[in-house]
């Protein structure tokens, strides 16, 4: 088949990797807790390489795009539905996120808090703020938000990588994704062995792209038609095993050669793994097997993950401000518990009465203008 074809094609929903979006959101907010409520150590070690639900996303950002991409989509059109998706949910999460982050007095105690700049906030607001390393502004306005700096820099990529795309077919495809893996672990040893040197200073969005890279060509790869035998457990299984390494091989094995290995190459050994566990799962479901992820009450969740992902840092900060950190403990998974019922809600009204409505809107009102525009030209 042409391209033209392939993108034609209505290509299925695979609901079970809405499902599993959940669990990297939900991995994200442990993370982020144990600021606030830690648990005994060797837990905290665990939920504390909770940020590598952000490396998931991405490689889930890239292989949603591609798997949905039609040719009936303009660019401009793609690129709008970017924006409708995610900037109304952004802004109003920001306005949330300023009082809590933000102060023009702020309490030394409260490190966490800011001195109001309307020029670095005013990066935040167009989603500028993560070509910065500078802490101050890199997780300025919402501090989760500096993922969508990516996003946006990916989503701006995505018609020109889809293009490079497109000239290749299963073979290509996995050819790709060898090479850009080879090019994600080069660079990380190449910054590891030589600190401070100028490539150890290229912004996020570039050097992050590897994993929506592959995300991308693994679509691609599977609308081509390639299914491999690839078990969902295993791909599932092999994120665990990485997490576990992490903890256990520095904390255990400190010194050897092992622990150098999985700590300099951390997040391109979570990358692999998670584009092994997007293609079990999608597979999976694809040959009409059950699976877990696709039950409709994962799905509910992994719709409302974004908005939970953009205000859960928030919530859990009012807490802290309020309620100071708490000490060590399993106790504090009441406090879990609590907050993350809290974030939920507060997600479902965000989604609900934000995000929904006005991404309709605003798509809407650009298809307008594009069928007028077609036939006005025809």
């Amino acid at each position: 088949m042409t391209t033209t074809e392939i993108l034609s094609q209505r290509m299925p929903r695979i609901d079970a990797l809405t499902g599993l979006r959940w669990y990297a959101a939900f991995f994200v907010f442990t993370f982020h807790m144990l600021v606030f409520a830690p648990l005994p150590p060797l837990a905290s070690a665990f939920l504390g390489e909770g940020f590598y639900g952000v490396t998931f996303f991405f490689v889930l950002s890239g292989f949603v795009l591609t798997w949905s991409a039609s040719a009936k989509v303009s660019q401009s059109t793609f690129y709008w539905r970017r924006f409708a998706r995610v900037w109304p949910s952004h802004i109003v999460a920001l306005l949330v996120a300023i009082p809590v982050f933000y102060s023009f007095d702020p309490n030394p105690a409260q490190t966490w808090v800011k001195p109001v700049s309307l020029g670095v906030l005013a990066l935040s607001v167009v989603l500028l703020q993560g070509w910065s390393l500078n802490p101050t502004i890199l997780f300025s306005g919402n501090p989760a938000a500096w993922t969508l700096t990516c996003e946006a820099f990916f989503y701006a990529l995505h018609p020109y990588i889809s293009r490079l795309l497109g000239r290749m077919r299963v073979r290509g495809s996995l050819i790709f994704m060898i090479v850009v893996v080879a090019i994600a672990f080069a660079f990380r040893a190449l910054t590891a062995s030589s600190p401070g040197e100028w490539f150890s200073l290229i912004p996020l969005p570039v050097t992050r792209v590897t994993e929506f890279a592959l995300g991308m060509a693994l679509a691609w790869a599977m609308r081509c038609g390639w299914r491999p035998r690839v078990p969902a457990w295993v791909g599932l299984t092999s994120i665990v095993a990485v997490l576990v390494a992490l903890v256990l091989i520095p904390r255990y094995r400190a010194g050897g050669i092992p622990a150098l290995l999985v700590t300099t190459f951390s997040n391109e050994l979570i990358t692999v793994a998670c584009v092994l566990a997007i293609l079990g799962v999608a597979v999976r479901s694809l040959s009409g097997r059950p699976s877990v992820f696709a039950h409709r009450f994962h799905v509910r969740l992994g719709e409302l993950s974004f908005a939970f992902y953009l205000v859960h840092a928030t919530i859990m900060y009012v807490f802290l401000s309020i309620f100071g950190s708490q000490p060590a403990s399993w106790l504090n998974l009441l406090w879990f518990a609590l907050l993350l019922a809290l974030d939920i809600a507060v997600a479902a009204a965000l989604h609900h009465f934000v995000q929904r409505p006005i991404e309709k809107r605003l798509r809407r009102w650009k298809d307008t203008r594009a069928n007028r525009s077609a036939l006005v030209s025809g």
